[in-house]
Protein backbone atom coordinates (compact mmCIF):
# COMPACT_ATOMS: atom_id res chain seq x y z
CA UNK A 1 0.00 0.00 0.00
CA UNK A 2 1.15 3.68 -0.86
CA UNK A 3 0.89 5.76 2.15
CA UNK A 4 -1.27 8.94 1.63
CA UNK A 5 0.89 12.05 1.07
CA UNK A 6 -0.56 15.03 3.17
CA UNK A 7 0.03 18.24 1.86
CA UNK A 8 1.67 20.93 4.02
CA UNK A 9 2.95 24.40 3.84
CA UNK A 10 5.14 24.25 6.64
CA UNK A 11 9.02 22.36 7.31
CA UNK A 12 11.77 22.44 9.34
CA UNK A 13 15.44 22.24 8.35
CA UNK A 14 17.37 20.20 11.12
CA UNK A 15 21.03 21.19 11.58
CA UNK A 16 23.50 18.64 12.27
CA UNK A 17 25.59 18.59 15.24
CA UNK A 18 28.49 16.74 16.68
CA UNK A 19 28.06 14.06 19.68
CA UNK A 20 25.48 14.90 21.72
CA UNK A 21 25.54 15.30 25.59
CA UNK A 22 23.11 16.38 28.40
CA UNK A 23 20.15 15.00 30.42
CA UNK A 24 15.88 15.63 29.45
CA UNK A 25 12.81 15.05 30.96
CA UNK A 26 10.35 13.91 28.34
CA UNK A 27 6.41 14.69 29.29
CA UNK A 28 4.05 12.25 30.76
CA UNK A 29 3.24 9.02 28.26
CA UNK A 30 0.38 9.52 26.04
CA UNK A 31 -0.59 5.57 26.62
CA UNK A 32 -0.53 6.26 30.52
CA UNK A 33 -2.17 9.62 30.66
CA UNK A 34 -5.38 8.35 28.45
CA UNK A 35 -5.79 5.04 30.70
CA UNK A 36 -5.59 6.92 33.80
CA UNK A 37 -8.39 9.22 32.45
CA UNK A 38 -10.71 6.72 31.66
CA UNK A 39 -10.41 5.02 35.29
CA UNK A 40 -10.76 7.85 36.84
CA UNK A 41 -13.81 8.99 35.32
CA UNK A 42 -15.05 5.77 35.69
CA UNK A 43 -13.71 5.68 39.31
CA UNK A 44 -15.86 6.63 42.90
CA UNK A 45 -14.31 9.85 43.72
CA UNK A 46 -11.59 12.29 42.68
CA UNK A 47 -8.07 11.47 40.71
CA UNK A 48 -5.87 13.57 40.51
CA UNK A 49 -3.39 12.70 37.67
CA UNK A 50 0.19 14.21 38.11
CA UNK A 51 2.58 14.50 35.17
CA UNK A 52 -0.26 13.94 33.01
CA UNK A 53 0.55 14.95 28.96
CA UNK A 54 -0.97 18.11 27.28
CA UNK A 55 -0.91 16.45 23.30
CA UNK A 56 -3.92 16.90 20.97
CA UNK A 57 -4.11 12.83 21.96
CA UNK A 58 -5.01 13.77 25.40
CA UNK A 59 -7.15 16.80 24.85
CA UNK A 60 -8.92 14.88 22.68
CA UNK A 61 -9.85 12.45 25.24
CA UNK A 62 -10.55 15.43 28.01
CA UNK A 63 -12.90 16.93 26.00
CA UNK A 64 -14.94 14.11 24.81
CA UNK A 65 -14.60 13.41 28.60
CA UNK A 66 -15.84 16.80 29.02
CA UNK A 67 -18.93 16.63 26.54
CA UNK A 68 -20.03 13.16 27.98
CA UNK A 69 -20.43 15.23 31.69
CA UNK A 70 -17.53 14.19 33.51
CA UNK A 71 -16.01 17.07 35.84
CA UNK A 72 -12.34 17.72 34.48
CA UNK A 73 -9.80 20.31 35.52
CA UNK A 74 -6.68 20.30 33.35
CA UNK A 75 -4.04 22.88 35.22
CA UNK A 76 -1.14 22.55 32.49
CA UNK A 77 1.04 24.66 34.35
CA UNK A 78 1.53 21.71 36.77
CA UNK A 79 0.84 18.97 34.47
CA UNK A 80 -2.20 18.09 36.81
CA UNK A 81 -5.36 16.75 35.49
CA UNK A 82 -8.23 16.58 38.58
CA UNK A 83 -10.95 14.25 37.50
CA UNK A 84 -14.43 13.67 39.38
CA UNK A 85 -15.68 10.15 39.08
CA UNK A 86 -18.89 9.22 38.36
CA UNK A 87 -19.10 5.47 39.86
CA UNK A 88 -19.32 4.27 36.46
CA UNK A 89 -22.42 6.10 35.19
CA UNK A 90 -21.83 7.56 31.74
CA UNK A 91 -23.40 11.38 32.79
CA UNK A 92 -25.14 12.49 29.60
CA UNK A 93 -27.36 10.41 27.53
CA UNK A 94 -26.65 11.58 24.32
CA UNK A 95 -23.21 12.62 22.68
CA UNK A 96 -21.46 13.62 19.07
CA UNK A 97 -18.09 13.09 19.98
CA UNK A 98 -15.42 13.42 17.05
CA UNK A 99 -11.73 12.06 18.32
CA UNK A 100 -10.05 13.39 15.82
CA UNK A 101 -6.58 11.10 14.77
CA UNK A 102 -6.63 9.61 18.67
CA UNK A 103 -7.35 5.96 18.21
CA UNK A 104 -6.63 5.14 21.86
CA UNK A 105 -10.07 7.99 22.70
CA UNK A 106 -11.72 6.05 19.73
CA UNK A 107 -11.16 2.41 21.07
CA UNK A 108 -11.35 3.46 24.51
CA UNK A 109 -14.58 5.46 23.99
CA UNK A 110 -15.89 2.58 22.17
CA UNK A 111 -15.71 0.09 24.81
CA UNK A 112 -16.68 2.90 27.62
CA UNK A 113 -19.87 4.15 26.60
CA UNK A 114 -21.48 0.96 26.29
CA UNK A 115 -21.51 1.30 30.03
CA UNK A 116 -23.85 4.21 29.80
CA UNK A 117 -27.84 4.33 28.75
CA UNK A 118 -28.33 6.53 25.26
CA UNK A 119 -26.83 7.25 22.10
CA UNK A 120 -23.49 8.33 21.57
CA UNK A 121 -21.73 8.47 18.01
CA UNK A 122 -17.70 8.60 17.54
CA UNK A 123 -16.15 9.94 14.56
CA UNK A 124 -12.76 11.05 13.69
CA UNK A 125 -10.48 12.45 10.72
CA UNK A 126 -10.22 10.79 7.65
CA UNK A 127 -7.83 8.32 8.50
CA UNK A 128 -9.48 7.18 11.35
CA UNK A 129 -12.63 6.41 9.11
CA UNK A 130 -9.61 3.40 7.34
CA UNK A 131 -8.32 2.34 10.77
CA UNK A 132 -10.25 -0.76 11.70
CA UNK A 133 -12.50 -1.23 14.94
CA UNK A 134 -14.40 -4.69 14.15
CA UNK A 135 -12.82 -6.72 16.16
CA UNK A 136 -13.12 -4.82 19.25
CA UNK A 137 -17.06 -3.81 18.16
CA UNK A 138 -17.33 -7.53 17.52
CA UNK A 139 -15.92 -8.61 20.82
CA UNK A 140 -18.67 -6.10 22.36
CA UNK A 141 -21.55 -7.06 20.92
CA UNK A 142 -20.54 -10.88 22.23
CA UNK A 143 -20.73 -8.72 26.05
CA UNK A 144 -24.40 -7.56 24.87
CA UNK A 145 -23.90 -4.18 23.26
CA UNK A 146 -25.51 -3.06 20.79
CA UNK A 147 -23.42 -1.13 18.16
CA UNK A 148 -23.70 0.44 14.64
CA UNK A 149 -21.40 1.18 11.85
CA UNK A 150 -22.25 3.94 9.38
CA UNK A 151 -20.32 2.64 6.77
CA UNK A 152 -19.53 -1.19 5.95
CA UNK A 153 -16.00 -1.27 6.10
CA UNK A 154 -15.55 -2.07 9.84
CA UNK A 155 -14.66 0.94 10.55
CA UNK A 156 -15.32 4.68 12.33
CA UNK A 157 -17.51 6.20 12.62
CA UNK A 158 -19.95 3.65 15.26
CA UNK A 159 -22.86 4.47 17.04
CA UNK A 160 -22.89 2.74 20.32
CA UNK A 161 -26.66 2.23 21.68
CA UNK A 162 -25.80 1.78 25.45
CA UNK A 163 -28.20 0.06 28.18
CA UNK A 164 -24.97 -1.36 29.91
CA UNK A 165 -22.77 -3.98 29.50
CA UNK A 166 -24.11 -7.75 30.72
CA UNK A 167 -20.79 -9.27 30.88
CA UNK A 168 -19.71 -13.11 30.48
CA UNK A 169 -17.20 -14.75 27.73
CA UNK A 170 -15.83 -12.75 25.08
CA UNK A 171 -13.28 -14.14 22.06
CA UNK A 172 -11.22 -11.37 20.25
CA UNK A 173 -8.38 -11.59 18.04
CA UNK A 174 -5.19 -10.00 18.98
CA UNK A 175 -3.13 -9.58 16.03
CA UNK A 176 -4.39 -6.37 15.18
CA UNK A 177 -4.11 -3.87 18.08
CA UNK A 178 -3.72 -4.18 21.66
CA UNK A 179 -5.82 -1.43 22.45
CA UNK A 180 -9.08 -3.23 21.71
CA UNK A 181 -8.32 -5.47 24.68
CA UNK A 182 -7.46 -2.39 26.71
CA UNK A 183 -10.84 -0.81 25.74
CA UNK A 184 -12.52 -4.01 27.29
CA UNK A 185 -10.66 -4.45 29.74
CA UNK A 186 -11.26 -1.22 31.28
CA UNK A 187 -15.19 -1.45 30.73
CA UNK A 188 -15.61 -4.71 31.84
CA UNK A 189 -15.49 -4.07 35.98
CA UNK A 190 -18.58 -2.11 35.49
CA UNK A 191 -20.49 -5.21 33.40
CA UNK A 192 -23.71 -6.79 35.11
CA UNK A 193 -21.66 -9.99 35.24
CA UNK A 194 -17.92 -11.17 35.50
CA UNK A 195 -16.31 -10.91 32.31
CA UNK A 196 -13.38 -13.56 30.50
CA UNK A 197 -11.47 -12.08 27.82
CA UNK A 198 -9.94 -15.13 25.62
CA UNK A 199 -7.60 -13.59 23.23
CA UNK A 200 -7.35 -15.98 19.95
CA UNK A 201 -3.53 -15.79 18.50
CA UNK A 202 -0.94 -13.89 19.15
CA UNK A 203 -1.55 -10.81 20.67
CA UNK A 204 0.50 -7.49 19.38
CA UNK A 205 2.51 -5.27 21.80
CA UNK A 206 2.07 -7.25 25.06
CA UNK A 207 3.40 -4.50 27.22
CA UNK A 208 0.43 -2.38 26.40
CA UNK A 209 -1.81 -4.47 27.80
CA UNK A 210 0.30 -5.24 30.79
CA UNK A 211 0.60 -1.43 31.23
CA UNK A 212 -3.39 -1.19 30.94
CA UNK A 213 -3.39 -3.91 34.27
CA UNK A 214 -1.01 -1.75 36.17
CA UNK A 215 -3.17 1.46 35.82
CA UNK A 216 -6.00 -0.34 36.79
CA UNK A 217 -4.45 -2.20 39.59
CA UNK A 218 -3.55 1.17 40.50
CA UNK A 219 -7.45 2.53 40.67
CA UNK A 220 -8.75 -0.98 42.69
CA UNK A 221 -9.13 -2.81 39.99
CA UNK A 222 -7.58 -6.72 40.19
CA UNK A 223 -7.12 -8.28 36.72
CA UNK A 224 -6.62 -11.55 36.55
CA UNK A 225 -4.79 -13.30 33.71
CA UNK A 226 -2.66 -16.47 32.81
CA UNK A 227 1.29 -16.56 32.02
CA UNK A 228 0.58 -16.51 27.97
CA UNK A 229 -1.40 -13.61 28.41
CA UNK A 230 -4.12 -15.02 26.32
CA UNK A 231 -7.08 -15.36 29.07
CA UNK A 232 -8.25 -12.44 31.42
CA UNK A 233 -10.86 -12.90 34.36
CA UNK A 234 -12.60 -9.16 35.72
CA UNK A 235 -14.87 -9.62 38.49
CA UNK A 236 -18.60 -8.34 38.71
CA UNK A 237 -19.84 -4.84 39.45
CA UNK A 238 -16.83 -4.08 40.55
CA UNK A 239 -15.42 -0.01 41.10
CA UNK A 240 -12.53 2.11 40.47
CA UNK A 241 -11.11 4.29 43.54
CA UNK A 242 -9.85 7.40 43.11
CA UNK A 243 -6.38 8.07 43.63
CA UNK A 244 -3.17 10.54 43.15
CA UNK A 245 -1.46 8.94 40.22
CA UNK A 246 1.71 9.71 39.01
CA UNK A 247 1.98 9.45 35.06
CA UNK A 248 6.21 8.50 33.72
CA UNK A 249 7.82 10.01 30.90
CA UNK A 250 6.67 9.12 27.91
CA UNK A 251 9.12 5.92 26.94
CA UNK A 252 8.22 6.19 23.18
CA UNK A 253 9.34 9.62 23.12
CA UNK A 254 12.41 9.42 25.38
CA UNK A 255 13.34 6.34 22.48
CA UNK A 256 14.38 9.58 20.16
CA UNK A 257 16.65 10.87 22.82
CA UNK A 258 18.21 7.46 23.00
CA UNK A 259 18.53 7.38 19.66
CA UNK A 260 20.07 10.34 19.00
CA UNK A 261 22.78 9.28 21.74
CA UNK A 262 23.31 6.42 19.32
CA UNK A 263 23.16 8.42 15.93
CA UNK A 264 25.56 11.05 17.10
CA UNK A 265 27.74 8.97 19.46
CA UNK A 266 26.68 10.84 22.23
CA UNK A 267 26.00 10.44 25.42
CA UNK A 268 22.10 11.20 26.92
CA UNK A 269 20.84 10.44 29.89
CA UNK A 270 16.53 10.41 30.27
CA UNK A 271 15.58 11.89 33.81
CA UNK A 272 12.39 9.89 35.30
CA UNK A 273 12.57 6.06 33.76
CA UNK A 274 13.99 2.87 35.27
CA UNK A 275 14.33 -0.43 33.31
CA UNK A 276 10.96 -1.54 35.73
CA UNK A 277 8.75 1.05 33.97
CA UNK A 278 5.21 -0.52 33.48
CA UNK A 279 6.51 1.03 29.93
CA UNK A 280 7.24 -2.10 27.62
CA UNK A 281 9.54 0.63 24.92
CA UNK A 282 11.51 1.46 27.67
CA UNK A 283 13.27 -1.98 26.45
CA UNK A 284 14.29 0.23 22.93
CA UNK A 285 17.39 0.60 24.98
CA UNK A 286 18.09 -3.09 25.01
CA UNK A 287 17.82 -3.55 21.40
CA UNK A 288 20.18 0.15 21.38
CA UNK A 289 22.81 -2.03 23.56
CA UNK A 290 22.57 -5.14 21.05
CA UNK A 291 23.53 -2.90 18.78
CA UNK A 292 26.59 -1.65 20.48
CA UNK A 293 25.75 1.00 22.65
CA UNK A 294 26.32 1.01 26.17
CA UNK A 295 23.51 1.33 28.76
CA UNK A 296 23.71 2.80 32.41
CA UNK A 297 20.85 2.66 35.36
CA UNK A 298 20.05 5.35 38.23
CA UNK A 299 17.60 3.34 40.01
CA UNK A 300 17.82 5.48 43.43
CA UNK A 301 17.30 8.75 41.51
CA UNK A 302 15.45 7.52 38.03
CA UNK A 303 17.18 7.62 34.85
CA UNK A 304 18.39 5.90 31.68
CA UNK A 305 21.52 6.47 30.44
CA UNK A 306 22.70 5.61 26.67
CA UNK A 307 26.11 6.05 25.73
CA UNK A 308 26.66 5.94 21.53
CA UNK A 309 29.29 3.13 20.59
CA UNK A 310 29.65 1.86 16.95
CA UNK A 311 26.79 0.31 15.69
CA UNK A 312 25.59 -3.42 13.84
CA UNK A 313 23.01 -4.12 12.30
CA UNK A 314 20.63 -6.49 13.93
CA UNK A 315 17.79 -9.06 13.03
CA UNK A 316 15.02 -8.14 15.59
CA UNK A 317 10.97 -9.19 16.32
CA UNK A 318 9.72 -6.08 17.08
CA UNK A 319 6.32 -6.72 17.91
CA UNK A 320 6.22 -6.20 21.87
CA UNK A 321 8.07 -2.45 21.25
CA UNK A 322 6.39 -1.37 17.54
CA UNK A 323 5.82 2.31 18.33
CA UNK A 324 10.00 2.54 18.70
CA UNK A 325 9.99 0.71 14.91
CA UNK A 326 10.80 4.32 12.95
CA UNK A 327 13.03 5.08 15.95
CA UNK A 328 15.27 2.02 15.28
CA UNK A 329 14.89 2.27 11.46
CA UNK A 330 16.41 5.88 11.66
CA UNK A 331 19.49 4.25 13.67
CA UNK A 332 20.01 1.53 11.30
CA UNK A 333 20.94 4.07 8.73
CA UNK A 334 24.16 4.44 10.88
CA UNK A 335 24.93 0.80 11.48
CA UNK A 336 27.44 -1.27 9.91
CA UNK A 337 25.66 -4.12 8.06
CA UNK A 338 21.98 -4.66 7.43
CA UNK A 339 19.34 -4.67 10.10
CA UNK A 340 15.95 -6.45 9.43
CA UNK A 341 12.73 -5.48 11.23
CA UNK A 342 10.06 -8.24 11.99
CA UNK A 343 6.84 -9.01 13.59
CA UNK A 344 4.98 -5.72 13.26
CA UNK A 345 2.53 -5.88 10.67
CA UNK A 346 0.12 -4.69 12.88
CA UNK A 347 1.58 -0.52 12.34
CA UNK A 348 0.28 -0.91 9.10
CA UNK A 349 -2.90 0.28 10.51
CA UNK A 350 -1.82 3.37 12.68
CA UNK A 351 -1.65 6.92 11.36
CA UNK A 352 -0.06 5.98 8.24
CA UNK A 353 0.86 2.18 6.75
CA UNK A 354 3.81 3.04 8.85
CA UNK A 355 6.17 -0.05 6.74
CA UNK A 356 5.09 1.47 3.43
CA UNK A 357 6.15 5.23 4.85
CA UNK A 358 9.41 3.87 6.22
CA UNK A 359 10.28 2.23 2.74
CA UNK A 360 9.62 5.12 1.10
CA UNK A 361 11.29 7.72 3.07
CA UNK A 362 14.12 5.62 4.13
CA UNK A 363 15.67 5.24 -0.13
CA UNK A 364 15.11 8.59 -0.50
CA UNK A 365 18.57 8.75 1.72
CA UNK A 366 20.04 6.02 -0.32
CA UNK A 367 19.00 2.97 1.92
CA UNK A 368 18.06 -0.03 0.05
CA UNK A 369 14.61 -1.29 1.56
CA UNK A 370 13.54 -4.61 1.38
CA UNK A 371 9.55 -4.64 2.56
CA UNK A 372 7.72 -7.77 3.95
CA UNK A 373 4.29 -8.07 4.74
CA UNK A 374 5.12 -8.03 8.45
CA UNK A 375 8.71 -5.81 8.70
CA UNK A 376 11.58 -4.35 6.69
CA UNK A 377 14.78 -5.21 5.99
CA UNK A 378 17.48 -1.70 6.14
CA UNK A 379 20.87 -2.08 4.57
CA UNK A 380 22.31 1.34 5.00
CA UNK A 381 24.23 3.49 2.41
CA UNK A 382 27.90 3.83 2.85
CA UNK A 383 26.88 7.65 3.67
CA UNK A 384 23.16 8.64 4.03
CA UNK A 385 22.60 11.66 2.05
CA UNK A 386 20.01 15.04 1.96
CA UNK A 387 16.22 14.36 1.35
CA UNK A 388 13.32 16.08 1.46
CA UNK A 389 10.69 13.81 4.22
CA UNK A 390 6.88 13.46 4.13
CA UNK A 391 5.76 12.59 7.45
CA UNK A 392 1.86 11.38 6.22
CA UNK A 393 0.57 13.29 9.20
CA UNK A 394 2.45 11.03 11.26
CA UNK A 395 4.15 12.10 14.46
CA UNK A 396 6.28 9.16 15.03
CA UNK A 397 7.49 9.87 11.29
CA UNK A 398 8.62 13.24 11.84
CA UNK A 399 10.42 13.15 15.00
CA UNK A 400 12.25 9.70 14.04
CA UNK A 401 13.36 11.03 10.36
CA UNK A 402 14.28 14.18 12.06
CA UNK A 403 16.94 12.24 14.00
CA UNK A 404 18.72 11.50 10.97
CA UNK A 405 19.58 15.12 10.35
CA UNK A 406 21.48 15.36 13.51
CA UNK A 407 24.38 13.16 11.66
CA UNK A 408 23.56 14.45 7.83
CA UNK A 409 23.18 17.72 6.36
CA UNK A 410 19.95 18.71 4.02
CA UNK A 411 17.89 16.72 5.95
CA UNK A 412 14.00 18.59 5.45
CA UNK A 413 10.93 17.73 7.88
CA UNK A 414 7.98 18.55 6.25
CA UNK A 415 4.85 19.37 8.66
CA UNK A 416 6.63 19.21 11.65
CA UNK A 417 3.35 20.34 13.76
CA UNK A 418 2.13 16.75 13.06
CA UNK A 419 4.42 16.15 16.42
CA UNK A 420 1.53 17.84 18.71
CA UNK A 421 -0.54 14.61 18.39
CA UNK A 422 1.86 13.32 21.39
CA UNK A 423 4.81 15.38 21.98
CA UNK A 424 3.91 19.62 21.20
CA UNK A 425 7.46 20.79 22.38
CA UNK A 426 9.43 18.03 20.50
CA UNK A 427 11.99 20.17 18.29
CA UNK A 428 12.38 22.45 20.65
CA UNK A 429 13.36 19.27 23.29
CA UNK A 430 15.74 18.20 20.23
CA UNK A 431 17.51 21.45 19.59
CA UNK A 432 18.01 22.44 23.65
CA UNK A 433 19.63 18.62 23.65
CA UNK A 434 21.59 19.00 20.95
CA UNK A 435 22.95 22.25 21.81
CA UNK A 436 24.76 20.23 24.20
CA UNK A 437 27.28 19.27 21.89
Amino acid sequence: MIPKVVPSSTSIDIQPTGPIHGSIRPPGSKSITNRALICAALAAGPSHLIGALDSDDTRVMIEALGKLGFSIDHDTASSTITVQGCSGRIPESSADLNVAASGTTMRFLTAMLTLGQGRYRLDGVPRMRERPIADLVDALQQLGAKIDYEAINGCPPVVIHADGLQGGAVRIRGNISSQFLSGLLMAAPHAHTAVELNVDGELVSQPYVKMTTDVMSSFGIRVDFDDQIAKFHIGAASTFNGHDYQIEPDASAASYFFAAAAITRGCVTVEGLTRDSIQGDVRFVDVLQEMGCRIKGSENHGGITVQGKPLQGINIDMNAISDTVQTLAAVALFAEGPTTITGVPHIRHKETDRLAALATELRKFGAQVDEFSDGLKITPPPKPRAAEIETYDDHRMAMSMALVGLQIPGVKILDPDCTSKTYPHFFDDLKKLAANS
